[in-house]
Protein backbone atom coordinates (compact mmCIF):
# COMPACT_ATOMS: atom_id res chain seq x y z
CA UNK A 1 0.00 0.00 0.00
CA UNK A 2 1.27 3.27 -1.03
CA UNK A 3 2.19 6.00 2.21
CA UNK A 4 -0.44 8.04 0.23
CA UNK A 5 -3.64 8.63 -1.37
CA UNK A 6 -5.81 10.58 -3.80
CA UNK A 7 -8.70 12.54 -2.60
CA UNK A 8 -10.68 15.21 -3.82
CA UNK A 9 -11.64 18.35 -1.82
CA UNK A 10 -13.58 20.81 -1.26
CA UNK A 11 -10.98 23.66 -1.18
CA UNK A 12 -12.87 26.28 1.19
CA UNK A 13 -16.50 27.37 1.70
CA UNK A 14 -18.20 27.86 -2.04
CA UNK A 15 -14.54 26.56 -3.70
CA UNK A 16 -13.19 24.19 -6.14
CA UNK A 17 -13.03 20.34 -6.08
CA UNK A 18 -9.37 19.48 -6.84
CA UNK A 19 -7.90 16.58 -6.44
CA UNK A 20 -4.80 16.09 -4.31
CA UNK A 21 -2.93 14.01 -2.24
CA UNK A 22 -3.12 13.03 1.41
CA UNK A 23 -2.05 10.60 4.20
CA UNK A 24 -3.82 7.25 4.17
CA UNK A 25 -5.43 6.90 7.68
CA UNK A 26 -4.77 4.26 10.69
CA UNK A 27 -7.72 2.51 11.34
CA UNK A 28 -8.21 2.55 15.18
CA UNK A 29 -10.17 -0.19 17.53
CA UNK A 30 -13.46 -1.72 16.43
CA UNK A 31 -12.38 0.36 13.16
CA UNK A 32 -11.27 -1.09 9.53
CA UNK A 33 -9.69 0.57 6.26
CA UNK A 34 -11.34 0.36 3.20
CA UNK A 35 -9.97 0.84 -0.05
CA UNK A 36 -13.09 2.82 -1.94
CA UNK A 37 -13.53 0.81 -5.30
CA UNK A 38 -16.78 2.87 -5.81
CA UNK A 39 -18.92 5.90 -4.70
CA UNK A 40 -22.12 7.25 -5.64
CA UNK A 41 -23.05 10.79 -6.29
CA UNK A 42 -25.76 12.92 -3.81
CA UNK A 43 -27.12 16.35 -4.58
CA UNK A 44 -26.19 17.17 -0.81
CA UNK A 45 -22.45 17.30 -2.40
CA UNK A 46 -22.95 19.83 -4.75
CA UNK A 47 -25.73 21.66 -2.57
CA UNK A 48 -22.61 21.94 -0.07
CA UNK A 49 -20.38 23.67 -2.71
CA UNK A 50 -23.17 25.96 -3.86
CA UNK A 51 -24.62 26.74 -0.79
CA UNK A 52 -21.62 26.61 1.62
CA UNK A 53 -24.20 24.58 4.01
CA UNK A 54 -23.53 21.70 6.75
CA UNK A 55 -19.26 22.07 6.66
CA UNK A 56 -17.80 23.87 8.81
CA UNK A 57 -14.29 22.81 8.55
CA UNK A 58 -12.28 23.31 4.90
CA UNK A 59 -10.89 21.60 2.68
CA UNK A 60 -13.29 19.04 3.25
CA UNK A 61 -14.03 15.66 2.17
CA UNK A 62 -17.72 15.22 0.66
CA UNK A 63 -19.45 11.96 -0.40
CA UNK A 64 -21.34 9.85 1.91
CA UNK A 65 -21.44 5.51 -0.27
CA UNK A 66 -18.41 4.01 0.51
CA UNK A 67 -17.72 0.50 -1.54
CA UNK A 68 -14.94 -1.27 -1.12
CA UNK A 69 -12.37 -3.73 0.01
CA UNK A 70 -10.70 -4.27 3.77
CA UNK A 71 -7.61 -2.84 3.12
CA UNK A 72 -6.69 -2.87 7.48
CA UNK A 73 -8.17 -4.28 10.51
CA UNK A 74 -7.65 -1.74 14.08
CA UNK A 75 -7.66 -3.90 16.90
CA UNK A 76 -10.39 -6.00 18.11
CA UNK A 77 -11.98 -6.46 14.85
CA UNK A 78 -12.51 -10.32 14.39
CA UNK A 79 -15.46 -10.41 11.94
CA UNK A 80 -14.11 -8.79 8.66
CA UNK A 81 -10.26 -9.87 7.23
CA UNK A 82 -8.10 -8.32 4.55
CA UNK A 83 -10.04 -8.40 1.26
CA UNK A 84 -13.26 -8.75 1.82
CA UNK A 85 -15.93 -7.04 -0.53
CA UNK A 86 -18.26 -4.43 2.12
CA UNK A 87 -20.07 -1.54 1.99
CA UNK A 88 -21.26 1.08 4.62
CA UNK A 89 -23.04 4.70 5.18
CA UNK A 90 -20.20 7.46 5.51
CA UNK A 91 -19.76 10.44 7.58
CA UNK A 92 -19.11 14.37 6.72
CA UNK A 93 -16.08 14.08 8.36
CA UNK A 94 -12.98 13.36 6.13
CA UNK A 95 -11.66 10.20 7.76
CA UNK A 96 -14.73 8.55 6.89
CA UNK A 97 -16.36 10.16 3.63
CA UNK A 98 -15.76 8.54 0.08
CA UNK A 99 -14.76 11.10 -2.54
CA UNK A 100 -11.22 9.10 -1.85
CA UNK A 101 -9.05 6.65 -2.48
CA UNK A 102 -9.09 5.03 1.33
CA UNK A 103 -11.96 5.60 3.94
CA UNK A 104 -12.41 4.20 7.39
CA UNK A 105 -15.20 3.01 9.05
CA UNK A 106 -17.01 1.08 12.24
CA UNK A 107 -16.66 -2.74 11.53
CA UNK A 108 -20.11 -2.57 13.47
CA UNK A 109 -21.89 -0.40 10.73
CA UNK A 110 -20.28 -1.87 7.86
CA UNK A 111 -22.20 -4.60 5.63
CA UNK A 112 -20.32 -7.52 3.12
CA UNK A 113 -20.72 -7.50 -0.37
CA UNK A 114 -22.69 -10.47 -1.95
CA UNK A 115 -21.37 -12.12 -4.70
CA UNK A 116 -24.02 -11.07 -7.40
CA UNK A 117 -23.42 -7.35 -6.50
CA UNK A 118 -21.07 -5.13 -8.12
CA UNK A 119 -19.28 -2.73 -6.14
CA UNK A 120 -20.81 -0.05 -8.13
CA UNK A 121 -24.38 -1.23 -7.85
CA UNK A 122 -23.48 -1.46 -3.97
CA UNK A 123 -22.19 1.81 -4.03
CA UNK A 124 -25.76 3.07 -4.99
CA UNK A 125 -27.23 1.76 -1.52
CA UNK A 126 -26.16 3.32 1.92
CA UNK A 127 -27.85 6.66 1.83
CA UNK A 128 -30.95 6.10 0.12
CA UNK A 129 -30.97 3.13 2.05
CA UNK A 130 -30.41 4.35 5.16
CA UNK A 131 -33.17 6.83 5.38
CA UNK A 132 -35.64 4.37 4.03
CA UNK A 133 -35.35 2.07 6.84
CA UNK A 134 -35.02 4.88 9.82
CA UNK A 135 -38.32 6.38 8.19
CA UNK A 136 -40.03 2.76 8.27
CA UNK A 137 -38.91 1.35 10.75
CA UNK A 138 -37.50 3.87 13.98
CA UNK A 139 -39.47 4.76 16.89
CA UNK A 140 -41.83 8.03 17.00
CA UNK A 141 -41.07 10.36 16.52
CA UNK A 142 -38.33 9.67 13.93
CA UNK A 143 -39.74 7.31 11.94
CA UNK A 144 -43.14 5.28 11.74
CA UNK A 145 -42.33 2.46 14.25
CA UNK A 146 -43.26 -0.12 12.30
CA UNK A 147 -41.61 -3.83 13.17
CA UNK A 148 -38.93 -3.82 11.06
CA UNK A 149 -38.48 -7.44 9.09
CA UNK A 150 -35.43 -8.62 10.34
CA UNK A 151 -37.17 -12.05 10.83
CA UNK A 152 -39.21 -14.08 9.61
CA UNK A 153 -42.01 -13.29 12.03
CA UNK A 154 -41.79 -9.80 10.98
CA UNK A 155 -41.68 -10.27 7.85
CA UNK A 156 -44.85 -10.08 5.84
CA UNK A 157 -46.80 -8.70 9.05
CA UNK A 158 -48.47 -5.60 7.69
CA UNK A 159 -50.31 -7.76 5.11
CA UNK A 160 -53.29 -5.55 3.87
CA UNK A 161 -51.94 -2.82 4.99
CA UNK A 162 -51.93 0.11 2.42
CA UNK A 163 -48.55 2.47 1.74
CA UNK A 164 -48.19 5.57 -0.66
CA UNK A 165 -44.83 6.26 -1.45
CA UNK A 166 -45.14 9.85 -3.02
CA UNK A 167 -42.03 9.93 -5.76
CA UNK A 168 -41.17 11.60 -8.82
CA UNK A 169 -38.35 9.37 -10.36
CA UNK A 170 -36.54 12.52 -11.21
CA UNK A 171 -33.30 13.21 -9.67
CA UNK A 172 -33.87 16.61 -8.52
CA UNK A 173 -32.20 16.80 -4.88
CA UNK A 174 -33.08 18.96 -1.56
CA UNK A 175 -31.63 19.90 1.21
CA UNK A 176 -34.04 18.72 4.44
CA UNK A 177 -34.55 20.03 7.74
CA UNK A 178 -32.14 21.93 10.09
CA UNK A 179 -29.85 19.79 12.59
CA UNK A 180 -29.06 22.34 15.17
CA UNK A 181 -30.02 25.18 12.96
CA UNK A 182 -27.59 23.58 10.14
CA UNK A 183 -29.16 22.68 6.80
CA UNK A 184 -29.56 18.42 6.49
CA UNK A 185 -29.03 17.77 2.85
CA UNK A 186 -31.56 14.75 1.22
CA UNK A 187 -31.08 12.68 -1.34
CA UNK A 188 -32.33 12.09 -4.75
CA UNK A 189 -36.06 11.47 -5.78
CA UNK A 190 -35.45 8.95 -7.91
CA UNK A 191 -32.92 7.10 -5.40
CA UNK A 192 -35.69 7.06 -2.67
CA UNK A 193 -38.35 5.73 -4.27
CA UNK A 194 -36.45 2.34 -4.96
CA UNK A 195 -35.49 0.96 -1.34
CA UNK A 196 -38.82 2.22 0.07
CA UNK A 197 -40.82 -0.02 -1.93
CA UNK A 198 -39.08 -2.69 -1.89
CA UNK A 199 -38.80 -2.98 2.52
CA UNK A 200 -42.38 -2.10 2.25
CA UNK A 201 -42.69 -5.18 0.22
CA UNK A 202 -40.77 -7.39 2.80
CA UNK A 203 -42.74 -5.88 5.27
CA UNK A 204 -46.24 -6.84 3.36
CA UNK A 205 -47.57 -3.84 2.82
CA UNK A 206 -50.53 -4.15 0.12
CA UNK A 207 -51.10 -2.60 -2.65
CA UNK A 208 -48.17 -0.15 -2.55
CA UNK A 209 -48.88 3.03 -4.49
CA UNK A 210 -46.35 5.01 -5.75
CA UNK A 211 -46.35 8.00 -8.12
CA UNK A 212 -43.56 8.77 -10.55
CA UNK A 213 -42.72 9.94 -14.48
CA UNK A 214 -44.22 6.98 -16.42
CA UNK A 215 -41.39 6.12 -18.09
CA UNK A 216 -40.22 4.77 -14.69
CA UNK A 217 -43.57 2.62 -13.97
CA UNK A 218 -42.23 -0.47 -15.25
CA UNK A 219 -39.14 -0.31 -13.27
CA UNK A 220 -41.00 0.34 -10.37
CA UNK A 221 -43.66 -2.34 -10.46
CA UNK A 222 -40.80 -4.98 -10.62
CA UNK A 223 -39.67 -3.64 -7.21
CA UNK A 224 -43.11 -4.05 -5.26
CA UNK A 225 -45.51 -1.07 -6.47
CA UNK A 226 -48.88 -2.37 -7.49
CA UNK A 227 -49.86 0.91 -8.87
CA UNK A 228 -47.81 3.92 -10.26
CA UNK A 229 -50.04 6.81 -10.92
CA UNK A 230 -48.59 10.41 -12.54
CA UNK A 231 -46.90 12.54 -10.41
CA UNK A 232 -48.61 15.39 -11.83
CA UNK A 233 -51.88 14.14 -10.45
CA UNK A 234 -53.79 16.66 -8.21
CA UNK A 235 -54.45 15.04 -4.48
CA UNK A 236 -57.74 14.64 -5.50
CA UNK A 237 -57.71 12.36 -8.43
CA UNK A 238 -54.94 10.67 -6.90
CA UNK A 239 -57.03 9.79 -3.99
CA UNK A 240 -60.26 8.58 -6.16
CA UNK A 241 -57.13 6.38 -8.21
CA UNK A 242 -56.21 4.91 -4.96
CA UNK A 243 -59.98 4.36 -3.59
CA UNK A 244 -59.90 1.92 -7.18
CA UNK A 245 -57.40 -0.55 -5.38
CA UNK A 246 -58.16 -0.41 -1.87
CA UNK A 247 -61.24 0.37 0.58
CA UNK A 248 -58.36 0.35 3.33
CA UNK A 249 -57.52 3.93 5.21
CA UNK A 250 -54.08 5.09 4.23
CA UNK A 251 -52.29 5.03 7.30
CA UNK A 252 -49.10 5.42 6.02
CA UNK A 253 -47.47 7.79 3.41
CA UNK A 254 -43.78 8.59 2.23
CA UNK A 255 -43.31 11.69 0.82
CA UNK A 256 -39.71 11.23 -0.95
CA UNK A 257 -40.37 14.76 -2.47
CA UNK A 258 -40.84 16.82 0.20
CA UNK A 259 -42.10 20.14 -1.50
CA UNK A 260 -44.94 22.06 0.02
CA UNK A 261 -47.34 20.63 -2.58
CA UNK A 262 -46.40 17.06 -2.29
CA UNK A 263 -46.85 17.67 1.21
CA UNK A 264 -50.25 18.58 1.25
CA UNK A 265 -51.22 15.88 -1.25
CA UNK A 266 -49.52 13.49 1.27
CA UNK A 267 -52.05 14.94 4.57
CA UNK A 268 -54.96 14.54 2.35
CA UNK A 269 -54.66 11.23 1.46
CA UNK A 270 -54.25 9.88 5.33
CA UNK A 271 -56.68 8.83 7.17
CA UNK A 272 -57.32 10.21 10.64
CA UNK A 273 -54.62 8.59 12.80
CA UNK A 274 -52.19 8.56 9.96
CA UNK A 275 -48.68 9.00 9.67
CA UNK A 276 -46.42 11.33 6.80
CA UNK A 277 -42.90 10.49 6.48
CA UNK A 278 -40.78 13.40 4.69
CA UNK A 279 -37.33 14.00 4.04
CA UNK A 280 -37.35 18.17 3.79
CA UNK A 281 -38.45 20.16 6.09
CA UNK A 282 -42.02 20.46 7.22
CA UNK A 283 -43.76 22.77 5.21
CA UNK A 284 -47.37 22.03 4.60
CA UNK A 285 -50.15 22.43 7.46
CA UNK A 286 -50.88 19.08 9.04
CA UNK A 287 -54.40 18.54 9.86
CA UNK A 288 -55.55 17.37 13.57
CA UNK A 289 -55.18 13.93 14.01
CA UNK A 290 -52.86 13.43 11.88
CA UNK A 291 -48.87 13.60 12.08
CA UNK A 292 -45.50 14.14 10.35
CA UNK A 293 -42.42 12.17 11.08
CA UNK A 294 -39.27 14.16 10.18
CA UNK A 295 -36.05 11.17 8.69
CA UNK A 296 -33.12 12.25 9.39
CA UNK A 297 -30.85 9.64 7.76
CA UNK A 298 -28.04 9.92 9.01
CA UNK A 299 -26.51 6.57 10.98
CA UNK A 300 -24.32 8.03 13.54
CA UNK A 301 -27.65 9.61 14.86
CA UNK A 302 -27.54 7.93 18.44
CA UNK A 303 -31.34 6.89 17.81
CA UNK A 304 -30.51 5.72 14.65
CA UNK A 305 -27.51 3.56 15.44
CA UNK A 306 -28.50 -0.01 16.79
CA UNK A 307 -31.16 0.06 13.83
CA UNK A 308 -28.67 0.92 11.26
CA UNK A 309 -25.99 -1.38 12.82
CA UNK A 310 -28.27 -4.38 12.96
CA UNK A 311 -29.74 -3.57 9.66
CA UNK A 312 -25.90 -3.48 7.95
CA UNK A 313 -23.91 -5.89 9.72
CA UNK A 314 -26.28 -8.59 10.71
CA UNK A 315 -29.30 -8.59 7.32
CA UNK A 316 -28.79 -6.27 4.55
CA UNK A 317 -25.95 -8.94 2.51
CA UNK A 318 -28.69 -11.55 2.86
CA UNK A 319 -31.28 -9.31 1.76
CA UNK A 320 -28.91 -8.49 -1.31
CA UNK A 321 -27.81 -12.13 -1.93
CA UNK A 322 -31.51 -13.54 -2.35
CA UNK A 323 -32.59 -10.31 -4.65
CA UNK A 324 -35.06 -9.33 -1.78
CA UNK A 325 -33.83 -5.63 -2.31
CA UNK A 326 -32.05 -4.52 -5.35
CA UNK A 327 -29.66 -1.92 -6.06
CA UNK A 328 -30.37 1.33 -8.27
CA UNK A 329 -29.30 1.66 -11.83
CA UNK A 330 -26.15 2.82 -12.33
CA UNK A 331 -23.80 5.55 -14.70
CA UNK A 332 -20.08 4.80 -13.90
CA UNK A 333 -18.46 8.19 -14.74
CA UNK A 334 -14.98 8.38 -16.29
CA UNK A 335 -11.89 9.48 -14.83
CA UNK A 336 -11.94 8.51 -10.93
CA UNK A 337 -12.34 10.88 -8.41
CA UNK A 338 -12.01 13.90 -11.30
CA UNK A 339 -15.12 12.67 -13.00
CA UNK A 340 -16.89 14.05 -9.70
CA UNK A 341 -17.30 17.32 -10.52
CA UNK A 342 -18.72 17.06 -14.27
CA UNK A 343 -21.44 14.71 -12.28
CA UNK A 344 -22.12 17.14 -9.37
CA UNK A 345 -23.06 19.58 -12.37
CA UNK A 346 -25.23 17.54 -14.33
CA UNK A 347 -26.86 16.87 -11.16
CA UNK A 348 -27.48 20.75 -10.40
CA UNK A 349 -28.51 20.86 -13.95
CA UNK A 350 -31.20 18.48 -13.39
CA UNK A 351 -29.89 15.79 -16.18
CA UNK A 352 -30.04 12.77 -13.97
CA UNK A 353 -33.14 10.54 -13.98
CA UNK A 354 -33.84 7.22 -12.62
CA UNK A 355 -29.94 5.88 -11.96
CA UNK A 356 -27.17 6.70 -9.64
CA UNK A 357 -24.35 8.36 -11.05
CA UNK A 358 -20.67 6.13 -9.63
CA UNK A 359 -17.48 6.99 -9.31
CA UNK A 360 -14.27 4.79 -8.92
CA UNK A 361 -11.71 6.04 -6.76
CA UNK A 362 -9.13 3.97 -7.32
CA UNK A 363 -8.91 5.07 -11.31
CA UNK A 364 -8.42 8.68 -10.60
CA UNK A 365 -4.87 9.58 -12.42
Amino acid sequence: MAPSQKVLYLSKRFGDFVVEDAPIYKPGPGEILIKVQATSLNPVDWKIQKYGVFIEEFPAILGTDVAGDVEELGEGVKEFKKGDRVFVQGQFVNDRSSFQEYTLALASATARIPPNVSYDEAATLPVVLTAAYIGLYNKNPHGFGLSAPVSEATQGIYGGTPIVVLGGASSVGQIGRDLLQRSIPTTSLSSYLFPVIQLAKLSGFSPIITTASSKHADNLKSLGAKAVFDRDLSASDLAKEIKKLTNEPIKFVYDAVSSKATQETGIELLASGGQLAIVGPVSAEVDEGKSVVAVLGLSRLPHNIELVETLYHDKIAGFLEKGIIKPNKVEVLPNGLAGIRDGLKRMEENKISGSKLVARPQESL
